[in-house]
């Protein structure tokens, strides 16, 4: 049973983190906007799709940015309850540290369960629209549309290669299959133009067409796939992907393991927050704030760094995205013990 004391902080921590949601959000979306307004009205965007890009915006803006805006409402509401005094009342009635900490882990376990479902199902949905509208509309007839010297292994017997080729007109230039029978050569193709056909066409002449076991997403790896997949999905990708000798398996691995670690961070940067705020200091607020904002900041620039790590070398993508909640587990351990005092 919670007490009056567990649903009064319960209360003010989800509803102070719905708050910053609804306060951030609409200045990410501002500014998102202010920067694209020019290229959505050149490109005469559909008033519909831009409502469906910023709902994905939304939702991608909220699951990349919510261990931060959790953290500064938990030291925002905090901080108040102890330049109210309410914090000294409460432990002095004879309440410990860690039982005051009890609604406020609640409240993460609240928050930690959305950002799952979030994170497997509802950013991967919204990630695919929000990458698709930015191709569609905004970057139009850019190079990023382009691959070049594409390596793949198709299946386990064979593997294509592609110097070039061009995404939004499916054509390629230097194309060679090879077909391996363990360590032997059976046959190689080569070709010094590629163009992909959705449909089948069997024709029978001097130059012709024919009918390889690859899709167009063999040819053109987009970087961002991982993000749109849910999680059964993205474990069959990454799976089929190894099988391929895709050279991105790091990066895949890396929006796996985040999925689960960003949600657990939920309990760790509650207990930093709470730590951190809960007592009184000169400067009030202010200082509480300026300090969550830079463990904030630390712990966005960990993630960020480790996670680029993994995906750009063989560095261990488990290691990299657990590693920023390990070390922070350990700081708020130590604030912990020190709060308490």
């Amino acid at each position: 049973m919670l007490s009056i004391l567990d649903r009064y902080i319960l209360k003010r921590y989800l509803g102070t983190f719905v708050l910053m949601l609804l306060l951030f959000i609409p200045i990410g979306i501002t500014v998102n906007l202010a920067e694209k307004i020019d290229k959505i009205l050149e490109n005469e965007v559909p008033f519909i799709e831009v409502l469906k890009y910023y709902l994905d915006f939304t939702i991608y803006f909220a699951n990349l940015l919510f261990p931060l805006f959790l953290f500064l409402s938990v030291i925002w509401f905090t901080s108040k309850l102890a330049n109210n005094t309410e914090v000294i009342a409460f432990l002095s009635s004879g309440v410990s540290f860690y039982r005051f900490l009890r609604p406020y882990m609640i409240g993460a376990t609240i928050v930690c369960g959305g950002a799952l479902i979030m994170g497997m199902y509802l950013a991967p949905m919204a990630s695919q629209g929000f990458n698709e509208f930015k191709y569609k509309y905004l970057k139009k007839g850019k190079k990023d549309r382009t691959q070049s010297n594409v390596y793949r292994q198709i299946n386990e017997n064979d593997y294509i290669y592609v110097s070039y080729f061009n995404v939004n007109e499916k054509k390629g230039n230097n194309f060679t299959l090879e077909h391996f029978n363990g360590n032997k050569l059976d046959y190689k193709i080569k070709a010094n133009k590629i163009e992909y056909n959705d449909e089948d066409i069997l024709e029978s002449k001097k130059k012709f067409d024919t009918i390889f076991s690859f899709e167009l997403e063999d040819l053109t790896p987009v970087e961002y796939i991982a993000e749109t997949l849910n999680y059964t999905e993205l474990n069959s990708f990454i799976e089929r992907e190894k099988k391929r000798g895709s050279s991105y398996i790091n990066r895949y691995e890396v929006v796996k393991y985040k999925r689960w670690s960003l949600p657990i961070s939920a309990y760790i940067l509650t207990i930093i927050a709470v730590a951190v705020s809960s007592i009184k200091r000169r400067g009030g607020m202010g200082v509480n704030l300026a300090i969550g904002m830079s463990i904030g900041m630390i712990f966005i620039f960990f993630d960020k760094i480790f996670g680029t790590m993994a995906e750009q070398s063989d560095f261990s993508p488990i290691v990299a995205t657990w590693f920023p909640n390990f070390v922070f587990a350990i700081l708020a351990l130590y604030l912990l013990r020190n709060a308490k005092r």
